[in-house]
């Protein structure tokens, strides 16, 4: 008996479906898509932190980010009001219409700051008696005070601050710049993250995580200052022959794995990290040996200060990994929200102030003399600023509305004041800089175009900016 004979040819793949369904026309996306993959990959090189061009001539070679996390008061640091104290107790003026606070306050009286200020420095910028060392520095900042957020609360605002959304999922600021430059030592990690304690930021690794980049790109958080990356060294009695050996056959295994799961980039970046930890060993103990150090540079940064103490050591880390090719280093203050204010904020900030005054004073002062200032672009703030209203009678709410940051550095023109908030500082209304913008403006001293810095994840051209902001130009002057 004769067999049957289908009458159409049998499709056995998707890509033969596509080839043959609507006339073609959907093999033609399919080949486009194919084609965009194959370019990618092609321009890929098969270390992905080997460094790569910018897309313009840079200002900026590396990033210290310093993030004060909790939400520094800017109507305590550097963003003076007179009018504050003028109307202190009396509710908000009814031309700013209904306000709530972030934790759900409704006409709560405004609280006057109790600082001194003073103006310094040749550029005569303002800056309270809570910042003495950085009031030294003020010729080199540039200060933003019309930052402004998404994120009402620290979760979600510290999450936009490091990756451009008040929701999880997405790269860090961090992982963007690894991405784009890739790293000038391959001998230590690209993006490094130092905190002051033990404890935990907020929204935890996703702050310094890669997102839906190869995990490769994610931040490497350092241990405490005084042994920043444990488990270095090898066991006692191992040779460097037996380690080599060891890597080698767990490289071996783990490729093999990997070959059969191309999708899951953690396995790469186990890999790589292992093969980092191997070349670490040669370089990191002398990058992170502060005893090198003079004790006039100690001093400078505050090490012999029991206050300034943890974070002066990690600035002091800070510059010595910048100095040798590390292209991104972020510094925690406050760890676990400590700047979040809502009450006692003459006790909180006075603390916490004096924990970091010195030591950034001292980084900028340290990288200006060796002539690293110039190619450092050093950030300092938090998520968000206070709010001018009190909250429990000595505290202040969170402000995303209008709050201060600065930039020192990277072809950054100091002596500057930037934007301005209104005259008890709830809003900012002039320059307004959202975080997008800030971001903008970081990777274009980078010699990035947030527009062209792009990464296609389920098919979308993915960007830092969330296709929104524009870099800031006039910092530079």
């Amino acid at each position: 008996m004769k067999a049957l004979v289908p009458h159409h040819e049998l499709v056995y793949t998707r890509r033969d479906f596509l080839a043959r369904a609507g006339a073609g026309f959907g093999g033609l996306a399919l080949s486009f898509l194919l084609q965009q993959r194959e370019a990618a990959a092609a321009s890929t090189p098969s270390n992905p932190l080997t460094v790569r061009p910018p897309h313009f001539a840079a200002k900026a070679k590396s990033v210290i980010f310093l993030f004060m996390e909790g939400g520094p008061s800017h109507l305590d640091t550097f963003d003076p009001k007179p009018a504050l104290r003028k109307l202190a107790g009396q509710r908000l003026p009814e031309s700013f219409g209904p306000i709530i606070t972030a934790m759900g306050e409704v006409d709560a009286p405004l609280l006057a700051d109790r600082r001194e200020w003073k103006q310094h420095g040749q550029s005569g910028v303002w800056v309270s008696d809570w910042l003495p060392h950085m009031a030294e520095c003020v010729d080199d900042l540039a200060v933003i005070r019309s930052c402004w957020s998404d994120g009402l609360n620290h979760a979600n605002g510290v999450g936009q601050m490091n990756t451009g959304s008040i929701l999880g999922g997405r790269p860090s600021l961090g992982a963007w710049v690894s991405y784009g430059l890739g790293t000038e030592n391959q001998n230590l990690p690209a993006f490094t993250v130092l905190c002051d304690n033990n404890g935990q930021v907020i929204g935890g690794p996703r702050n310094w995580g890669p997102g839906f980049m190869p995990a490769v790109y994610q931040g490497v958080r350092l241990g405490p200052a005084v042994e920043p990356f444990t488990n270095l060294n090898p066991p006692r009695g191992i040779s460097q022959e037996q380690q080599r050996g060891k890597l080698e056959l767990l490289s071996q295994l783990n490729h093999e794995y990997a070959a059969a799961r191309p999708q899951a980039t953690e396995l790469d970046a186990r890999i790589r990290s292992y093969e980092l930890a191997f070349r670490m060993q040669a370089e990191a103990p002398e990058a992170i040996d502060l005893s090198k150090e003079t004790e006039a540079t100690k001093q400078l940064y505050g090490l012999d200060d029991e206050h300034c103490l943890t974070f002066g050591r990690n600035c002091l880390l800070a510059r010595r990994l910048v100095e040798r090719g590390v292209r991104f280093v972020q510094l925690y203050s406050g760890t676990g929200s400590k700047w979040d204010a809502h009450s006692k904020i003459e006790q909180n900030h006075s603390e916490l102030c004096r924990a970091v005054d010195k030591p950034v004073a001292g980084l900028l002062k340290d990288l200006k003399a060796r002539g690293l200032l110039e190619s450092t672009l050093v950030l300092w703030g938090g998520e968000f600023g206070r709010t001018p209203m009190s909250e429990k009678g000595d505290g202040r709410d969170h402000n995303p509305t209008g709050f201060t940051m600065w930039m020192a550095g990277g072809g950054v023109k100091g002596g500057q004041v930037i934007g301005e908030t209104d005259d008890l500082g709830l809003h900012a209304v002039k320059d307004k800089l959202h975080v997008h913008d800030l971001h903008a403006t970081i990777l274009w001293l980078m010699g990035l175009d947030h527009t062209k810095l792009i990464y296609r994840y389920q098919g979308r051209p993915e960007r830092l900016t969330l296709n929104e902001g524009e870099p800031y130009r006039a910092i530079c002057g």
